[in-house]
């Protein structure tokens, strides 16, 4: 059953709001917008680039024919200030939004002990570790490789690293806590999350709870490098740092000192890093005493282990 009419329009930014106002009037549920994003530099987490696409849903209902009418006729009188193109009209079955987005993500086998499971699933294999996380939420989900790499060499530094299960660990830039959390759910006695983003520490939190974690064993707070050299958190160095950070920034918190939070014989995993930056980012490592430990790849990601 077809329950509403898509009605669209791609136009340049300055007409944009224009579009915007008159397909609202006609659209119970509002409009949305949607633009090209292109990426200045590696740091760029996207700029809004070329025409702009309006998009707003018609009810179809016995009113429909009269609604679209009037709809085309607003767009007619806009178009006599400044040319429009033609309206584009899709129609649309309902269906359940919700849970067709929540079909989108399934769990996901890392290494050879966890798993990740959306927040509303059971975990299909309880063998495993299950870190329940909501992809809605702030960056490192676990969806994309560059948490996957870093859970990886997490799971191989509790293989290898002598009394893993009395270690502290600091993930620097917690984003939603998955690499904390998962930490601690692998043996680690406390983890220390800090993010430079109130909100990323707010979903970390919620993380947290959502996986049982012990209040006492996980402290989340908004700060970086400064803050914990500065004495801001319950300990400023630990035998296992995790910082899933874009290259460029990494480099840069090199600077400020990161190294000086890994405990001496200890490991800092590194992630967030293109292919072609790996060889800058273990050359700042190796400027601050450490020396590559391990390396892991997918597609162009890649993850540093150093020490």
């Amino acid at each position: 059953m077809t329950n509403w009419l898509e009605v669209s329009l791609t136009v340049n930014g300055e007409l944009a709001e224009a579009v915007a106002d008159v397909l609202g009037r006609f659209a119970p549920n509002g409009v949305t917008t949607e633009q090209g994003v292109r990426f200045v530099d590696d740091e760029d987490e996207g700029t809004p680039t070329g025409p702009i696409t309006v998009r707003a849903y018609l009810p179809a209902d016995e009113m429909l024919e009269e609604t679209r009418g009037r709809l085309e006729q607003a767009l007619h009188y806009l178009g006599m200030i400044q040319p429009l193109p033609a309206p584009v009209y899709t129609p649309i079955a309902d269906q359940n939004w919700m849970e067709a987005w929540k079909s989108r993500y399934q769990p996901i086998e890392i290494g050879k002990k966890l798993i990740i499971v959306p927040a509303w699933l059971d975990s299909p294999q309880p063998e495993r570790i299950a870190i329940k996380i909501d992809p809605g939420m702030a960056f490192g989900t676990g969806t994309h490789p560059t948490t996957q790499l870093c859970l990886e060499l997490l799971e191989q530094c509790s293989d290898e690293m002598d009394g893993f299960k009395e270690l502290d660990v600091i993930d620097l830039g917690c984003g939603s806590g998955i690499l904390a959390v998962a930490a601690l759910k692998m043996g680690a006695r406390r983890a220390l999350g800090v993010d430079i983003d109130q909100q990323a520490v707010d979903n970390s939190l919620e993380n947290a709870q959502n996986n049982g974690v012990d209040s006492e064993a996980l402290v989340l707070g908004v700060g970086s490098v400064d803050e914990l050299l500065g004495g801001q958190f319950p300990y400023s160095q630990a035998p296992l740092v995790l910082a899933n950070i874009l290259a460029p920034v990494l480099i840069r918190l090199f600077d400020a000192g990161m190294a000086q939070l890994v405990a001496p014989g200890g490991r800092l995993i590194l992630s967030g890093i293109l292919d072609h930056q790996a060889g800058d980012v273990q050359v700042a490592a190796e400027k601050h005493g450490l020396r590559l430990l391990g390396k892991r790849q997918v597609a162009d990601w890649v993850a540093l282990m150093v020490g």
